[in-house]
Formats: structure tokens, C-alpha cells, sequence
């Protein structure tokens, strides 16, 4: 694998690590309590500022690494390693800012799943 596709993980990390934090961080930040329509709307806005970050990086991920533009991936070859990237990257979130909360055995398990479904689409021969 070429720099193509080592830029588009170490992209897809970064820009997953921002959605992470868009979607999650909230939660730690401002628990379960109830809002008005004003803690929503900010809560939104906030998470969408953050949001902007994930796709200056994920847009340029895709193109980096889809074979149709140069890169060394499928299109679903892509998707896969997105989501598992997706997951790591959510799991090293979890145990930063959610440390009480618990990843069990099954987590993990699921997590070895897709991994393997990584594998299987980056194997084989290339068309």
C-alpha cells in the first residue's frame, strides 16, 4: 500500500475522531438532563461545528483512496475500513471520555467481526 492509502486511514482517523466527538462528547459534556429549546439548538449547532472538521478530512479520504481516483481501494473496500476505523476510533472515545462506561467480551467480538469483514474485502483479486 502506497502513501494514497496510508493517507486516506490516517484521514479517516482524524476525521472520525471529530465525528466521535460530535455525535458523543455532548453527552459528557452536558448530561442526560432535561433541556429547553435553546440547550438543544446549541447542543446541535455545537455538534455540527465539530461536524465540519470530519468532513474537511473525510471528503479527502475518500478521494485519496478510491481506486477510481488513484487510491488503492474499492469503493466498498473503502466503506468497510471506514467503519472499522469508525469503530476503534469510538472505543479509544469511550475510554477517554466515558471511562465507567464498559466495553464486555461481546464488544469486542463484534469488533473482531468487522475487522475480519476488512479483510475479506481487501483480499482477493482486484478488478
Amino acid at each position: 500500500m502506497g502513501w494514497r492509502g496510508w493517507a486516506t486511514i490516517a484521514l479517516l482517523i482524524l476525521s472520525n475522531l471529530f465525528m466521535s466527538l460530535a455525535w458523543y462528547g455532548h453527552l459528557k459534556a452536558q448530561p442526560a438532563t432535561k433541556l429547553s429549546l435553546g440547550g438543544w439548538i446549541s447542543i446541535i449547532l455545537a455538534s455540527w461545528g465539530i461536524a465540519l472538521f470530519e468532513y474537511l478530512l473525510q471528503v479527502p479520504a475518500n478521494r485519496l483512496g478510491f481506486r477510481g481516483t488513484g487510491g488503492p481501494f474499492s469503493l466498498v473496500t473503502l466503506k468497510v475500513l471506514q467503519e472499522a476505523i469508525s469503530i476503534a476510533v469510538f472505543i479509544f472515545v469511550v475510554r477517554w471520555l466515558f471511562s465507567g462506561e464498559k466495553i464486555e467480551i461481546r464488544h469486542r467480538v463484534a469488533f473482531v467481526l468487522v475487522l475480519i469483514a476488512v479483510w475479506l474485502s481487501w483480499s482477493g483479486k482486484s478488478t
